[in-house]
């Protein structure tokens, strides 16, 4: 029997679905402005599935995304909403841990915008301090390009609470990340810096490639994948909004927890669900673990 750590699924996609509403450049944080209490709502039904981690929504709280919008001076706030979200969910679950995300500067899947290292490392270290005191572990997701992984990992030296770092690799070759370096060009930095490392937000096709490589570090390692068509062009173009993505009409609660499953069989610890993954796939992924005489921790 393994202890496997079953993160969430999609919190961005998710509240997009639920709201309804159209999706803006500020997606997530949108939501969370216009409908309070959805974000605990979301948080809520993964706990009943099975998760044990709550993954915070700010994953897109950073200022440069909220400045375009005229609302940089919320992000204390917002900040502050999305840990109230997470903490209530769990303290009405009676148990779990949460998890604070980090998402990328400039935006996802493209590392030729991130800023350069002594641009991004005190931007990432202002969220990461904002997070640590009531966080169990901080997640940096969508990490697509060495550089990036580095500052990462500055970001998070001395915060005080394990730092896990996810990649995002290449959906057609899980042996390169999104910038087109080898993943096996960012095993060094992680191993040196973060206590836990997984790939992301990718095809789960790719992910097998990407982990034989991760699982060099010598660290806890897994994959939570994305339920995307492809990430598009128009996805990769100046603050796109969500609705330039389409979702894959066969990635279904169990093809993807089939998916899972092999990661584990490779031996990843920590298997999850990122963007058009929901509740319903957690709870397959959950039932295959048990099933499977794993123990959910």
């Amino acid at each position: 029997m393994t202890g496997i750590t079953l993160l969430d699924g999609g919190m961005g996609q998710e509240l997009i679905h639920r709201a309804g509403d159209r999706p803006t450049p500020l997606w997530s944080t949108q939501v969370m402005r216009d409908h309070p209490g959805l974000v605990r709502a979301v948080h809520a039904d993964y706990f009943a599935a099975g998760a044990t981690i709550a993954t915070t929504n700010t994953y897109a709280l950073h200022r440069d995304r909220l400045a375009p919008a005229g609302i940089e001076d919320e992000w204390p706030a917002l900040v502050d909403a999305a840990l109230d979200e997470a903490a209530a969910a769990r303290v009405a679950h009676g148990a779990g841990r949460i998890a604070g995300s980090v998402g990328p500067l400039g935006a996802s899947y493209r590392p030729d915008i991130h800023p350069d290292h002594a641009t991004a490392v005190p931007l990432y270290r202002e969220l990461v301090a904002a997070l640590a005191p009531r966080v169990d572990l901080v997640l940096f997701e969508t990490v697509a390009s060495v550089d990036h992984a580095r500052a990462a990992v500055a970001a998070g030296q001395g915060c005080g609470k394990p730092v896990w770092i996810a990649v995002t690799v290449d959906d057609e070759d899980g042996r390169h990340l999104r910038s087109g370096e080898p993943v096996a060009d960012v095993v060094t930095v992680l191993a040196d810096g973060a206590d836990a490392v997984l790939a992301n937000c990718s095809a789960p096709e790719a992910m097998p490639k990407a982990l034989e490589i991760l699982m060099k570090t010598g660290l806890p390692f897994g994959a939570y994948g994305n339920a995307f068509t492809q990430i598009t062009k128009d996805f990769l173009k100046d603050r796109p909004t969500v609705d330039a993505l389409s979702a894959r009409r066969d990635m279904g609660p169990e093809a993807y927890a089939g998916h899972a499953m092999t990661w584990i069989g490779q031996g990843a610890t920590i298997v999850g669900g990122c963007c058009e993954t929901g509740p319903a796939h957690i709870a397959e992924i959950a039932a295959r673990l048990r099933a499977a005489g794993h123990a959910i921790v």
